[in-house]
C-alpha cells in the first residue's frame, strides 16, 4: 500500500523549474539585472567608457550651425523671446545684436565710444533725443512730456526752459552724428535735438538711404543741412515747445525744406512760424506730399490759402492749435485742395467763425472728418461743414457745445454719409432725435452712438436691478 501511495503521489510532485521557465515567467529581477549592467559599465569609475562614449550633455550642439543659419533661426522667434535668448552665451548675444534694427540711445558715451556699432552693427532707426539730455541719474523727480522724459534736480525754477538748459552742446551732438554716420551707413530714420547744419550734412553725405528725419529745436540755419538728403520722404520739424525749449522756423526754413526735399510724402510742422509764402512753396515744390500735420503753429494770418497749392494732399491734421487763422482772406483767394480725403482736428481751440468757415471751404472735397476734443465747436461753426458734400465718415468726440439740432442740420445734407461716430458729446440727447434723423441712422453702414456717459450707463444697467438708489439691497420689511 505504501508503494501504491508513493506511485500515486509522484505525478503530483512539481518538477524543478528550468532556466527557460524562470526567463519567461519571472522577468522582474532579470530586467533589473539587464538595466543595471550597462549603467555600471558606463559609470565614471570605468575610464574606458569615458573615452569611448562622451557625455553629450556638456556639448553645445549649436556650434555645428553657421552664424547665418543660426541668425535665420533666431529671427523666426517672437520678439518677446529675443532678449532672454541673448543671455545664453556670448555668441548668441552678438548674433542677437545683429538682428536689432531700431534703438533709442540713453547713454551718449555708448555712441561716442563706438561700442554701439560693435554691439548693434545693423541699425537702421536711431533715436538720440533722450541721449542728448543731461539729467541726474540719482534724482527721484521725473519730468514727463509727450516728446521726452528726463530726471530733474530739486533746485529747478518754474520759469526755466527745462530741456534748453539741460542739452548737450552743439559740438558734442555734431561729433556724435559724425560717429553715427560712419558706423551706420544704412541709416534710414534719425531723431535728434540741438544739431547744427554741419552735423546734418555729415549724415546726408555718409547715409544716402536716410528716408525719415525728426529734428527738435531746429531753426532756419539748421534746415540747410537736410537739403542734401535727397531721399527724404518723412520729415518732422519741432521748433518751439512751451516750457521745454524755444527756436524759430520761418518761411525761409520752409522754403529750404521745400526746395531740398522734393520727394516728401509726409511733413509735420510743430511750433513753427511762417505764412502763406512758406506753405505755398511746400505745395509747389513737394508734388508728392500726401500728409501734412500742423501742431501748435505760430503762423501769420492768411496761411490757409497756401494749402490750395498742395494739389496731391490727401490728409490734413491740425493738432493742439490755439487758433486756426484769424484773417484767412476772401473766399475767391482761398481755393481748395482737390485731392483731400481726410481732415483731422484734435485738441484745437476753435474761437473764430471766420477761420472755421475758411477751413471747411479749403477742405470742401474731404471725405472723412474727425473732430476730437476741440474747444468752442458749436452749432453755428459746425454748420459751415455743410459745404463738404462728399463726406462719408464723420467722427465727433468730446464736442460738448454741439447739440442734436446742429448735428442734424449738417448730416441730413450729406447724401454720401455711411459712417457716423458720436462719443462724449453731452449736449446731444437721444430724446431730441427726429424721425428724419432716425431714418438716416437705419441706413448707415456704421453707427457708434455714445453721446452721453449717463445714458450709456443707464442702458447697460437695464434688467440688473441696479441704479435704483439702493432699492435692491435696502428693502423695507
Amino acid at each position: 500500500m505504501s508503494a501504491l501511495s508513493e506511485k500515486a503521489d509522484s505525478p503530483l510532485k512539481k518538477k524543478p523549474p528550468s532556466w527557460s521557465d524562470i526567463w519567461l515567467r519571472n522577468t522582474k529581477p532579470l530586467k533589473h539585472v539587464v538595466f543595471t549592467m550597462p549603467l555600471q559599465s558606463l559609470s565614471p569609475k570605468d575610464p574606458k567608457s569615458q573615452s569611448i562614449i562622451p557625455t553629450f550633455a556638456n556639448i553645445d550642439r549649436t556650434l555645428l550651425l553657421s552664424d547665418e543659419l543660426l541668425l535665420q533661426i533666431l529671427s523666426k522667434l517672437p520678439h518677446l523671446q529675443r532678449n532672454p535668448n541673448s543671455l545664453v552665451c556670448k555668441r548668441w548675444l552678438n548674433l542677437q545684436g545683429r538682428l536689432i534694427r531700431s534703438l533709442k540711445i540713453l547713454d551718449w558715451d555708448f555712441l561716442e565710444s563706438g561700442r554701439l556699432f560693435t554691439r548693434f552693427p545693423n541699425l537702421t532707426h536711431v533715436d538720440l533725443l533722450n541721449g542728448c539730455l543731461l539729467s541726474p541719474r540719482d534724482s527721484g523727480i521725473l519730468l514727463t512730456h509727450r516728446l521726452a522724459s528726463m530726471q530733474m534736480g530739486s533746485g529747478f525754477c518754474s520759469n526755466r526752459k527745462f530741456l534748453e538748459e539741460d542739452l548737450l552742446p552743439v559740438e558734442a551732438v555734431d561729433k556724435g552724428l559724425q560717429a553715427l554716420a560712419n558706423g551706420c551707413p544704412n541709416l534710414r530714420r534719425l531723431v535728434v535735438i540741438n544739431a547744427s547744419e554741419l552735423g546734418l550734412l555729415t549724415v546726408a553725405e555718409e547715409c544716402l538711404t536716410v528716408q525719415e528725419l525728426e529734428l527738435h529745436k531746429c531753426n532756419d540755419n539748421v534746415l540747410r543741412g537736410i537739403a542734401a538728403c535727397e531721399n527724404l520722404q518723412i520729415v518732422k520739424l519741432v521748433a518751439n515747445v512751451d516750457g521745454l525749449y524755444s527756436s524759430s522756423v520761418t518761411d525761409i526754413g520752409l522754403t529750404i525744406v521745400a526746395q531740398g526735399c522734393k520727394r516728401l510724402v509726409r511733413l509735420e510742422l510743430s511750433g513753427c512760424e511762417g505764412s502763406f509764402d512758406g506753405i505755398k512753396a511746400i505745395g509747389q515744390c513737394c508734388l508728392m506730399l500726401e500728409e501734412l500735420t500742423i501742431c501748435d503753429h505760430k503762423m501769420d494770418d492768411g496761411w490757409l490759402a497756401g494749402l490750395s497749392y498742395c494739389e496731391n494732399l490727401k490728409t490734413l491734421k491740425l493738432l493742439s492749435c490755439k487758433r486756426i487763422d484769424r484773417s484767412p482772406g476772401r473766399d475767391e483767394y482761398l481755393g481748395f485742395c482737390p485731392a483731400l480725403e481726410r481732415l483731422h482736428l484734435q485738441k484745437c481751440q476753435l474761437r473764430s467763425n471766420k477761420s472755421v468757415r475758411a477751413l471747411f471751404r479749403v477742405c470742401e472735397a474731404v471725405r472723412e472728418i474727425v473732430i476730437q476734443d476741440c474747444w468752442g465747436l458749436n452749432n453755428d461753426m459746425f454748420r459751415f461743414a455743410s459745404v463738404c458734400r462728399r463726406v462719408k465718415l464723420l467722427s465727433l468726440e468730446g464736442c460738448s457745445l454741439l447739440t442734436t439740432e446742429g448735428l442734424e442740420a449738417v448730416i441730413l445734407s450729406w447724401q454720401d454719409l455711411e459712417n457716423l461716430i458720436v462719443v462724449s458729446c453731452k449736449n446731444i440727447n437721444e430724446s431730441d432725435i427726429s424721425p428724419a434723423l432716425a431714418t438716416l441712422f437705419s441706413i448707415l453702414k456704421e453707427l457708434r452712438w455714445r453721446p452721453d456717459a449717463k445714458s450709456l450707463l443707464a442702458s447697460s444697467l437695464v434688467g440688473t436691478g441696479m441704479g435704483k438708489k439702493g432699492g435692491r439691497f435696502f428693502k423695507r420689511t
